[in-house]
């Protein structure tokens, strides 16, 4: 097997297929479906100056890292990869607004509550399956839609039940698992 593509021979692939653009002053940058995959995240992501969506979608990366320096940063995309966790986020905390981290490995929701200023989080295809670690994400003050299908925690339940419960315990929610949110009160 060859060895994973770095996130430097990812820049080289994109670079060569962009001759007149330069990664620092992109603001879309995708490397998903790098072959051989992705297996880490690291400190060459700082090259994304004015990077505002990220996708890092269907690799095989395991921990978030290396991002800190993307002060622009507003939606990233790391479905389909390997990952069990929120840490390595907080350097992007203050602009990060869309976090899609669907099919991905994450249990526990720690870690989450730094993102004030998400408003998208699509976390569907987890492996969460208490209310203990749902409730967490009232610590996101802008969350207005969530994608959560396909954790332990929804699949166990039906799905009006689903619905009352979810948006019982965050009520702040415009958009759950695709569908516009209808509360009693709003008729």
């Amino acid at each position: 097997m060859s060895k994973p593509t770095s996130i430097k021979d990812a820049i080289k692939k994109w670079e060569e297929k962009h001759p007149n653009e330069h990664i620092g002053e992109a603001i879309k940058v995708g490397f998903q479906f790098q072959w051989p995959p992705i297996e880490k995240m690291d400190n060459s992501l700082s090259a994304l100056v004015k990077c505002q969506k990220l996708s890092l979608s269907t690799n095989m990366i395991e921990k978030i890292a290396g991002i800190s320096a993307l002060k622009n940063l507003k939606i990233l995309s790391l479905g389909r990869n390997y990952i069990k966790s929120f840490s390595g986020l907080e350097g992007v905390a203050d602009t990060l607004e869309e976090l899609w981290i669907s099919y991905n490995f994450i249990e526990k929701v720690k870690g989450v509550q730094v993102l004030k200023k998400l408003k998208v989080l699509y976390i569907g295809n987890n492996l969460i399956k208490e209310w203990g670690e749902f409730v967490k994400f009232q610590e996101l003050p802008m969350l207005e839609d969530l994608m959560f299908v396909g954790n332990p925690l929804y699949d166990g339940m039906e799905e009006a039940i689903w619905k009352i419960e979810a948006t019982k315990r965050l009520p702040n929610l415009k958009k759950l698992d695709g569908e516009p949110v209808v509360r009693e009160d709003d008729n």
